[in-house]
């Protein structure tokens, strides 16, 4: 038996799971993406520290197929809209921030959304496949993935190249087989190039800051790093 949604309005049905407004998921895949190359940046709270904000780096902008467009950043094991963090602390989002004029916002940058909208309407690519590469930017900002060794008990740090989109709209951060390498630098679109996502060994992304006190061998940091990765490896 088959059933339909036409006439029917969608609006008025909420997801158990989110407690937001049910939209069917084809709707909400990516579809173009932007890199943001402003310093623009994500605020964010935690229930630890619930009088302090704390700010990551935006990597891009994306656009959904159903017009909206949201900030995009590396969140644990995979890149989020900024509106969908889920901090394991209970941390939300609490808006975009512009550090050069000092502002908070809460809807993305006009700029971006004509741009978005105009380079979706240029580039309609028709696919076949769910796993077709629609578009792939650079990283910008410094994205590390964090993957265990072959022992599980080590710590392997590697930069991300850059960002795939696919044609179900998921995005792959793209690391550096070094056994595939065949000239340098090694730029976006490279054979040598494989998804983080597609690794066993894949726990986490992090922007430089925190990959530099890793290679630096801060006590603190190499304690919360080793204490996710045992928590991912279970």
């Amino acid at each position: 038996m088959k059933t339909s949604n036409s006439g029917h309005k969608l609006d008025n049905v909420i997801d158990l799971f989110t407690g937001k407004t049910y939209i069917p998921l084809k709707d909400t895949r990516f579809i173009r993406l932007s890199p943001e190359l402003d310093g623009l940046e994500m605020l964010y709270s935690n229930e630890a520290s619930s009088d302090k904000l704390f700010s990551l780096k935006i990597l891009a902008w994306g656009l959904r197929a159903n017009g909206e467009v949201v900030g995009l950043v590396p969140w644990l094991n995979d890149i989020v809209p900024c509106t969908d963090i889920q901090d394991p602390l209970n941390g939300q989002w609490e808006g975009y921030y512009d550090s050069g004029i000092d502002e908070i916002f809460f809807e993305a940058p006009i700029h971006k959304v004509v741009e978005l909208e105009t380079a979706a309407e240029y580039y309609d690519y028709e696919c076949e496949n769910p796993q077709d590469i629609v578009q792939e930017i650079p990283d910008t900002i410094g994205t590390h993935a964090v993957l265990s060794g072959p022992d599980y008990k080590s710590l392997i740090l590697q930069e991300v190249v850059s960002w795939r989109l696919h044609n179900d709209g998921t995005i792959s951060g793209m690391l550096i087989d070094e056994n595939k390498v065949e000239s340098t630098p090694v730029l976006p679109g490279d054979e040598c190039l494989y998804a983080a996502q597609s690794d066993d060994h894949f726990r986490y992304f992090f922007q430089h800051h925190i990959a530099n006190k890793i290679k630096s061998k801060d006590p603190e940091a190499l304690a919360a790093i080793s204490l996710l990765v045992e928590e991912s490896s279970r």
